[in-house]
């Protein structure tokens, strides 16, 4: 089952509950919106409020109505353009469109990745309460229809891949590989978390060979920069399912760690902030030493960004998982707004 990036995402009752009130709504049904809206979406989303009403199961089945996966992919891409450009002083029009092509990309190959992820996973999601609503176990798509929609969006991602240059093209064709194996870690491996970095996270690779049309150890240390900070944030999201992942026998690092999920999260802390200013130094290039140092800021700041998620994480409230989960988002825009400064110097 996938959650907003592709984590299984379970519940035993059929009742959402909402975070103001805490009264009971049917599933599958948001308040003011149709009764087709998917109940663990964003309350009140742009695709339940203003999106026709047969594009609609399509969307949520690319988890349109849950924006920060797209986020989450995108983020490193950013990085890892930023970094290239500190790296080699150079900017033109063309990043631009890498910065564009790459955010038309994460939406379009996280919705293909997740409808790809909900095909996979409909046997299991159509027992379970919290996903009976997903556009496939509910019936508002067959399996014919998504196989059809994750095509429609793989070739619009691919017309944007062939427009960059051909070491980029190629890593985008690799990145199917992770994308493909992923929704089926959580049946082989405790560390499924890892499978999700390493799709998530290729970015950094594709947009630094955009720009460069090379690479070199800056940006495979940003890569493991970014894995280590999806080991972090999918296990703080994966902490909600671990009683019905025990049940039906989904592995993932949060019930591999259990009690101990604390140490291990500041352990990802620490990888991340360290591979994070290593990959800054290793793209200094002919950059100033106070380019540099407003560029080591980044690191810093999201290091105390995801310091605050620590000292807030509670795994038994499902609300504060959510929230600290979608707050990553801001956690990976700061260091870009860092890498931005140090580029403008």
């Amino acid at each position: 089952m996938g959650g907003e990036t592709g984590v299984p995402e379970r519940t035993e009752t059929g009742e959402a509950t909402d975070p103001g009130t805490g009264a009971g709504t049917p599933a599958g049904t948001n308040p003011g919106t149709d009764r087709g809206a998917v109940r663990d979406a964003v309350r009140g989303n742009w695709v339940d409020r203003r999106a026709p009403d047969r594009l609609r199961p399509y969307l949520r089945l690319s988890r349109a109505d849950r924006p920060i996966g797209t986020w989450l992919l995108l983020l490193p891409c950013w990085w890892g353009l930023a970094l290239a450009m500190l790296w080699d002083g150079r900017a033109s029009l063309y990043d631009g469109w890498i910065a564009l092509g790459c955010a038309i990309g994460a939406f379009l190959m996280r919705g293909a990745g997740c409808t790809w992820n909900d095909i996979t996973d409909r046997h299991i999601d159509g027992s379970v309460a919290r996903t009976r609503s997903r556009p496939i176990p509910s019936g508002a798509v067959g399996v014919r229809q998504a196989l059809a929609w994750l095509v429609a969006q793989a070739l619009v991602a691919l017309a944007i891949l062939l427009t960059f240059p051909p070491l980029a093209i190629a890593l985008g064709v690799v990145s199917l590989l992770p994308v493909a194996v992923y929704p089926f870690a959580k049946r082989f491996t405790w560390w499924p978390q890892v499978f999700l970095g390493l799709a998530f996270n290729w970015g950094a690779l594709l947009a630094w060979a955009a720009h460069a049309g090379t690479l070199g150890p800056a940006p495979f240390v940003l890569y493991l920069a970014g894995i280590a900070w999806t080991l972090f944030y999918d296990t703080i999201y994966a902490h909600q399912d671990t009683e019905d992942d025990a049940l039906i026998g989904v592995k993932s690092t949060a019930r591999l760690f259990g009690a101990r999920s604390p140490v291990w999260l500041r352990r990802f802390l620490v990888a991340t902030v360290a591979l994070m200013g290593l990959a800054v130094l290793l793209a200094r290039g002919e950059a100033s030493v106070l380019a540099l140092v407003v560029a080591l800021g980044g690191p810093w700041a999201m290091g105390w960004h995801m310091t605050g998620q620590l000292a807030k994480f509670d795994p038994d409230d499902d609300g504060c998982l959510l929230r600290l989960f979608r707050s990553n988002r801001d956690a990976g825009l700061l260091p870009l707004l860092f890498f931005a400064g140090a580029l403008a110097l």
